[in-house]
């Protein structure tokens, strides 16, 4: 094979550092931002916090808004605020305790347990379910052996209460030194299931509910009846099939709206009572306003702290020594600007992206979600001139605060159907529709799928059964003979 040279032109993209670094703060959600600045600072000298309170910037109108990204970017270049939340007092005598710079009782004295109770409670370690069942088996006279299978099943309860496996599947793995019959590992399992809360531990939810009805004083008014039809007739309650349950309970429709309210008043998940699901809270990024008709913009100053270069450090740096405590230095300072620039663009683009979601979006904002536009980031991409994956990422985890609530930015994006009058309608607005419909159907007779097309068909909207089916699915609605009532 002979060997030749060639001449080849090509274009290849090369991330910088500061390219990738610029990325990656545009996709971090506000805990991940947060975190990233106080690293930031700890690591490098050059960054630091103002100490006073400077104004925060105005909001951003999103009618004459025009926003210009600057060429350069100063060393001293400052982002957005950070309000300082600490006013503990920097010098203080030797002598001086505690009490005496809070005099306010805040901590230790009867008010601050007051104000500081709700903050305790969200801090506090909450007690499992298992945990909760554990103290009780400590409580209770058993051998060695059933407590080894009383830990095993406790550890096999799921947060609801159920059991997450079968006995038979528990009782195949135990120790075979331990020699027990699958008799024995059910005896266990009716002593744990006396424990608290009741109906803990049991194997499917007709379980659950026997042994919850079992617990209840036997003059309780249809008793009798709600155990056999949770015992025998449980698959046809859950498909609202009551003209079979009257006809084999022998029950008239009032009586057996009784039987049923009795049975609704169990619990078909007693162990999330005892380890509740944790709140999350969420922190918006940009709030939305009406301020003299019209909405204005504005960045959470919480979550974009107003850093800058620490000008002691600066001033020593030193332009023809390239000593090591210089370059240092140097690098640093580089990094600090580096870090304002790609700090200073994530806001802007957030900013950026925010003012033209609202002003496409005004019709939600004034009227709910009925009047929700369609919206994708190809339209958000050419209004700000940026690519849609730099629109993907600044709207990943990102929240607004409006009248209406806390929404995430990718909320306000959905496709479209077309409208006989050819328009479009946003698959939000058909969604909340469909809330609308449902929330105000007869229980005796809820619609159908094919019911809700027409009733879109008629006011002018398109849409196939299969796509209805579909929206009501998302939204967590059942079908239409789930929804039966009896009234």
């Amino acid at each position: 094979m002979k060997q030749t040279l060639q001449l080849k032109i090509s274009q290849q993209l090369t991330m910088t550092p500061q390219l990738q670094q610029a990325i990656r703060l545009l996709q971090l959600s506000n805990l991940d931002l947060q975190q990233e600045i106080q690293q930031m600072i700890e690591g490098n000298p050059m960054l630091e916090l103002p100490d006073d309170h400077d104004d925060l910037p105005a909001p951003t109108d999103v009618e004459t808004a025009e926003f210009e990204r600057p060429a350069e970017f100063a060393a001293e270049m400052e982002s957005f605020e950070m309000l300082d939340r600490d006013n503990i007092p920097s010098d203080l005598p030797v002598d001086t305790q505690w009490d005496d710079i809070y005099q306010s009782g805040s901590v230790g004295g009867q008010e601050g347990n007051a104000d500081n109770a709700d903050l305790d409670s969200r801090n506090a370690a909450q007690e499992s379910l298992q945990d909760h069942l554990r103290w009780q088996l400590n409580l209770t006279p058993m051998s060695d052996t059933d407590r080894v299978i009383a830990l095993a099943l406790i550890d096999a309860v799921e947060p609801g209460g159920l059991l997450g496996v079968s006995i038979e599947d528990l009782h195949g793995s135990l120790q075979p030194s331990l020699d027990v019959e699958l008799e024995e590992v059910l005896a266990v399992l009716h002593r744990i299931q006396l424990f608290d809360p009741v109906g803990v531990a049991a194997q499917d939810l007709r379980e659950c509910l026997l042994i919850q009805m079992r617990q209840l004083p036997d003059d309780t008014p249809w008793l009798e009846q709600a155990r056999a039809l949770v015992g025998r007739f449980l698959p046809q309650l859950g498909n609202r099939d009551y003209p079979f349950l009257m006809r084999r309970l022998a029950l008239k429709e009032p009586e057996l709206m009784q039987v049923i309210t009795l049975i609704r008043s169990l619990d078909p998940h007693p162990g999330s009572r005892i380890a509740p699901a944790t709140t999350e809270y969420i922190i918006p990024d940009v709030f939305v306003k009406k301020v003299e008709g019209r909405w204005v913009v504005e960045l959470n100053p919480e979550i974009a702290p107003r850093l800058r270069i620490n000008t002691t450090y600066a001033e020593m740096v030193k332009r023809a020594d390239s000593g090591p405590v210089n370059t240092y230095l140097k690098d640093n300072l580089q990094e600090a600007r580096w870090f304002l620039k790609s700090l200073h663009s994530r806001n802007e683009t957030l900013m950026k992206v925010a003012a033209r979601i609202v002003e496409h979006q005004q019709g939600f904002l004034e009227y709910g979600e009925e009047a929700m536009k369609p919206l994708i980031l190809h339209d958000i991409a050419n209004a700000v001139e940026m690519h849609e994956s730099t629109i993907s990422r600044v709207t990943t985890n990102k929240y607004m605060h409006t009248p209406a609530g806390v929404y995430e930015l990718k909320y306000f994006f959905s496709s479209h159907v077309s409208t006989d009058s050819g328009g479009e309608c946003s698959s939000t607005a058909i969604r909340a529709i469909i809330k609308k419909l449902v929330a105000s159907e007869s229980p005796r007779k809820p619609l159908s799928d094919n019911k809700i097309t027409q009733i879109l068909k008629e006011q002018g909207v398109d849409v196939a059964r299969r796509t209805i089916a579909k929206y009501r699915e998302s939204l967590g609605i059942p079908p239409s003979h789930e929804r039966k009532r009896l009234v």
